[in-house]
């Protein structure tokens, strides 16, 4: 790793964070900017808001111990990058318009362009993968989240499409189409299942991939949780299961990456 690398790294960490921070705060303090949501779909962005200064976090902290030469370090940066470009996607496609757009849209670029200028040299840097059962077990965790969600959504889809009517989760969102959805059947979900697969196979892109994934998998969930938490407390009674599953998901996918990170062996 360069120093030029890790000084990007750097850069970008702050200048996305600093814009992440404004969002949310301005979210989560000021009635305006969900004012022309639903109640469901403003609970779900005000969940996100708080993952996003979650992500902020580790977004800081991973970029900081990349610079010191963590090369772990630079998938768990890469993850967070991940889950922003997507969290962004939603915002900046399926809430109203309001006078937070610009910053939607300027963190969604600055995220997917910093993937795309650093993952080569995150890759380049020397990472090393464990052998063994934590490659095993953060393969399998990858590839079940996968085949969780995309079983979920397909069973909420399909008999919609079958039927020609509108899913409640629609309805409830004040949505067309939920971005959710569109995102993870069509790149998340085959994303994950891809990496895993491809890790059992002992393929280095798989490898790669599955600390970033994993990453994603947290924080995601994270945000969903924190949105469960907000609907309940306003009242939401269907809330409960949703909460149940999606926390397993985070503790899996932490546990996993743990594992995967701790104690790598083998380039």
């Amino acid at each position: 790793m360069s120093p030029r690398s890790s000084r990007s790294v750097l850069l970008w960490s702050v200048a996305v964070s600093l814009l992440i921070v404004l969002a949310s705060v301005a979210g989560l303090s000021d009635p305006r900017v969900y004012g022309q949501e639903t109640a469901n779909w403003a609970a779900q962005a005000k969940g996100q808001d708080l993952g996003n200064l979650l992500a902020v976090i580790v977004l800081l902290t991973a970029a900081l111990r990349y610079r010191t030469g963590s090369q772990p370090a630079g998938l768990v940066w890469l993850g967070t990058l991940l889950y922003l470009v997507y969290a962004f996607v939603v915002y900046a496609m399926a809430v109203h318009l309001n006078y937070l757009f610009g910053v939607y849209v300027a963190v969604l670029g600055l995220s997917a362009w910093a993937v795309i200028f650093q993952v080569n040299d995150v890759r380049r840097g020397g990472v090393h993968y464990p052998q063994g059962t934590p490659r095993t077990v953060a393969a399998c965790v990858v590839i079940a989240t996968g085949v969780l969600f995309a079983g979920l959504w397909l069973s909420e889809l399909v008999p919609a499409l079958v039927t020609g009517t509108v899913p409640a989760s629609l309805t409830e969102a004040g949505l067309w189409v939920n971005p959710i959805h569109v995102l993870d059947l069509a790149l998340v979900l085959p994303g994950f299942m891809i990496a895993g697969i491809a890790a059992l196979r002992d393929r280095v892109h798989g490898l790669f991939w599955l600390g970033p994934w994993l990453v994603f998998s947290a924080l995601m969930g994270a945000s969903i949780v924190a949105a469960m938490v907000l609907m309940i407390t306003a009242g939401a009674t269907n809330a409960a299961p949703a909460l149940v599953m999606v926390s397993l998901v985070v503790a899996a996918s932490l546990y996993a990456l743990w594992g995967y990170l701790k104690q790598p062996t083998t380039t």
